[in-house]
């Protein structure tokens, strides 16, 4: 019996942990969501519109519910503009002429310059789409109608499927973050293995290479991070929207500088490698330094990311706790390395240039990683959020001082 049991306990943990997976999957997150939504906007429909099928309402709330509520809101509005549109359009043309060639081509042609018009964004083909659709039936005035309703059911079943259950992606682009801080402490690790062993021009220049190809994996985080900023907008389920997205954006832009200086340090240890194609890159003893140094400095990136994306204080704490112990030991190391390399500089001085260069691309990823650094670009970065919202809402800001001061007054008497 209790062998039986332990497949079936196996099977389970297995289905539990894909459906935690697929819930943090934005893509079949995004699947669910805009299945329900399509199928109750054409049962709202059915019940509502006097046409047998009507399907713009389900097209319609497909297209509407997005990956957050801020691009819900703002593609409801614009794809609501762009189908009464084509349907107001499509109406006055069939007063005054009937379906051919040349009204369809004049039609698309008015359809296509309203849209430009009136400004509804990707929207504007379906100005034109939605004038031909309704163009091409027989009864023009009642499916006119018909056709705005069925839009404006699809589009509010699509709003509230948002505004009830609104997604925050948040921990997937934490995830895409911390990803590309381990692809780049596999990097360091690999430069630092071949600092200490013979190293050929060829793999001098394929690390060279790996380095480059980050930025696509930065691009794809940027993309995850917009997202998640974009869920974090209009969102009830969040109480601290600016400093969340601060607080990724800031970390995304610090692991795209280390990236940088990660490609120009491997542009400088190939630059070594072309020069010392019969050499060691650096004597055993130097580079076993620098490969210590490199493996601090890897996980030093590693720690800054799972700080970036702590959202437990006490996650935070003991993680802020791990990056500093990781810088230390860097900074200790690389006052050992600085040593060695002035020492060997001294006996054989030939390109002391590059060995000067690498040292200070490593100082620079130190710098950034560095925990002061980074709380005074958080501060300027909260200010400027802070600063841009008043400018932008005067009206809420003013509300919200006179709250504020109302609140003081209170605390004050009492």
């Amino acid at each position: 019996m209790a062998e039986t049991r332990k497949p079936a306990g196996g099977r389970i943990e297995r289905i539990a942990t894909f459906i935690r997976r697929c819930r943090g999957e934005p893509a079949v997150v995004q699947t669910l969501r805009a299945t329900a939504a399509a199928t109750i906007a054409y049962a709202v429909a059915l019940w509502l519109s006097s046409e047998p099928a009507p399907l713009t309402a389900p097209l319609t709330a497909l297209l509407v519910v997005q990956v957050t509520l801020y691009s819900t809101l703002t593609t409801g509005i614009r794809r609501v503009n762009s189908v009464v549109a084509g349907v107001l359009i499509a109406s006055a043309f069939s007063v005054l002429v009937g379906l051919s060639w040349w009204s369809l081509g004049l039609i698309i042609l008015a359809s296509l310059a309203v849209g430009y018009t009136v400004r509804v964004g990707e929207f504007v083909p379906e100005v034109a789409i939605s004038a031909m659709l309704v163009l091409g039936v027989t009864r023009v005035a009642d499916t006119a109608w018909d056709r705005v309703l069925e839009t404006l059911i699809g589009a509010v079943v699509g709003l509230l499927f948002n505004v009830l259950l609104p997604p925050v992606w948040v921990g997937s682009a934490g995830e895409s973050l911390a990803g590309l801080s381990r692809r780049m402490r596999g990097l360091l690790l690999s430069m630092g293995e071949e600092l200490s062993s013979p190293t050929t021009v060829e793999t001098a220049a394929a690390r060279l290479h790996e380095a480059r190809r980050i930025d696509d994996d930065i691009a794809e985080v940027d993309a995850a991070l917009r997202q998640a900023e974009d869920s974090l907008r209009l969102n009830p389920r969040v109480r601290e929207g600016l400093l969340n997205r601060v607080v990724l954006r800031t970390g995304l832009d610090t692991l795209e500088i280390c990236a940088v200086v990660l490609r120009v340090m491997a542009r400088t240890m190939t630059d070594l490698a072309v020069q010392r194609r019969e050499e060691r890159l650096f004597p055993t003893e130097v580079g076993r330094a620098l490969e210590e140094l490199l493996a601090h400095v890897a996980d030093a990136l590693v720690s800054f990311a799972v700080l970036v994306t702590s959202q437990v204080s006490a996650s935070a704490e003991a993680a802020e706790r791990r990056l500093a112990g990781e810088l230390a030991s860097a900074s200790a190391a690389r006052e050992r390395t600085a040593e060695l390399l002035l020492d060997g500089v001294r006996r054989d001085p030939r390109h002391w240039q590059l060995h000067g260069a690498l040292l200070t691309e490593i100082d620079r990823i130190l710098d950034e990683l560095d925990p002061g650094h980074r709380s005074r670009r958080l501060l300027e970065e909260l200010d400027r959020g802070a600063r841009e919202q008043r400018e932008k809402h005067p009206r809420l800001d003013a509300l919200r001082r006179r709250a504020e001061e109302r609140k003081h007054r209170r605390t004050a008497r009492h």
